[in-house]
């Protein structure tokens, strides 16, 4: 594990140093993971608190209801109703 191996006190002190860097390493990955669970349910509570989830309903249909473009040609019933 070490340089210099000296006896069994240098081969324990190589897996001590590897297991304390390993293990620094997943506390590290999951304390970050927590933080950001924590900033996503931070962000969920205040979208629902300023309503960005009431209204899922007409977003759907809202495609349903839009105005149609006015367009240059007349349609037939126009044409019908100048040649009356």
């Amino acid at each position: 594990m070490l340089i210099l191996r000296t006896g069994v006190l240098s081969d324990n002190l190589g897996i001590y140093i590897l297991k304390y860097y390993f293990m620094s390493i997943i506390y590290m990955t999951i304390s970050i993971s927590l933080l950001l669970a924590l900033g996503f349910l931070v962000a969920f509570i205040w979208s629902v608190k300023t309503g960005q989830f009431e209204d899922d309903y007409s977003p759907s249909v809202r495609m349903l209801y839009d105005n149609k473009k006015e367009d240059s040609t007349p349609d037939d019933s126009e044409i019908n109703k100048e040649n009356k």
